[in-house]
């Protein structure tokens, strides 16, 4: 289902509209100011730091492959900008704090937090373990809340240093002369559930309630920092490869093993980079939350139309248009 879900979405991709933005269309919100970026080894995480520094954003790298982390931050070289690098378990709180602290005084200040680093898993619910339930969930939900806890009072305060006031006491308005935002990336299964799927879905869709819970309390503050919810589709990262999994999807009908993350791979298809420009954009716009390519559009809007019954009809059409779709016929053997 996983797989019929986002080749339905691909098949329909080249028929939206695609707005595209640069870096240089957005970096008046990031030039001189600190981001702290989860997950910065590869993928978006990655893409992030290097956009964030064609804008002029300092910014802290954090991973938990100390290897690929560098790799990054070797890239960053040249830009006119600070860069540190923290090995990093997301799943550890206290090791999270320790991380946000020494932002703080690196930099003397902090204003963003993207809370990107995240695992996947391939499992029925009856086949899961505890353990692996637990491991998802430790990463992809409780990095995001170890994340956004131990840095939005720092960056709560970093805005509120900036600020600036005008008119009367009486009717004067709170203005900021810095940026302040979380940006917390859930998933397209978020929005949706599929077979296989239910750690990944549970911790996706808890980063989606915890998130925009946050940005309703940071609107009515009125502190000059908000948050965003991102919802990417199909996106070119490593997240297939470095997938756990076990045999139990065997008795729903669904592949394992390499054979089943090659398949995975073909359907990632949007670009990283790309992906990251338009985070970087939503948050820059202060939208509430973010699709990212129109498979995870489309599939969004078939499930507010239809949210009880969602999953099979995009089965159904999954069905129909392999009916439709012409097969390719093997060329006759030339007589020798």
């Amino acid at each position: 289902m996983l797989n019929n879900v986002i080749s339905i979405a691909t098949s329909l991709r080249q028929h939206l509209p695609f707005h595209t933005t640069t870096d240089q269309d957005i970096a008046p919100y990031y030039h001189n100011h600190v981001a702290a970026i989860t997950g910065a080894g590869s993928g978006m995480g990655r893409e992030l730091a290097i956009h964030l520094a064609k804008m002029g954003c300092h910014v802290a790298l954090s991973d938990i492959n100390a290897a690929q982390l560098a790799q990054t931050k070797e890239l960053l070289v040249g830009y006119d900008i600070k860069a540190t690098m923290t090995v990093l378990d997301v799943s550890d709180n206290k090791a999270v704090e320790a991380w946000a602290d020494s932002v703080m005084v690196d930099y003397g200040k902090v204003n963003f937090i993207f809370n990107n680093a995240g695992v996947a898993l391939y499992s029925t619910v009856e086949g899961s373990s505890i353990s692996e339930l637990e491991w998802v969930m430790d990463i992809n939900f409780w990095g995001v809340v170890y994340g956004t806890k131990a840095f939005l009072p720092l960056i709560k305060n970093s805005v509120k240093q900036s600020e600036s006031t005008n008119g009367s006491k009486k009717n004067r308005s709170r203005q900021f002369n810095e940026h302040g935002h979380i940006i917390n990336i859930s998933s397209l299964f978020g929005l949706t559930a599929q077979p296989s799927q239910s750690a990944y879905n549970a911790s996706k869709f808890a980063v989606r309630g915890f998130t925009e819970s946050l940005r309703q309390e940071l609107d009515i503050q009125r502190c000059g920092v908000s948050a965003t919810c991102i919802h990417p589709g199909g996106i070119k990262t490593n997240i297939a490869n470095s997938a756990r999994g076990n045999d139990s999807i065997n008795d729903i009908g669904m592949r394992t093993g390499p054979k089943a993350i090659q398949s995975f791979n073909k359907f990632l298809k949007f670009d990283a980079s790309n992906a990251a420009l338009i985070i970087l954009q939503a948050a820059a716009t202060n939208q509430p939350r973010c699709l990212i390519g129109n498979d995870a559009k489309i599939i969004d809007a078939v499930q507010r139309v239809f949210p009880a019954t969602y999953s099979q009809i995009l089965n159904d059409v999954h069905k129909l248009s392999r009916k439709l779709k012409p097969r390719r016929h093997k060329k006759p053997s030339t007589p020798k």
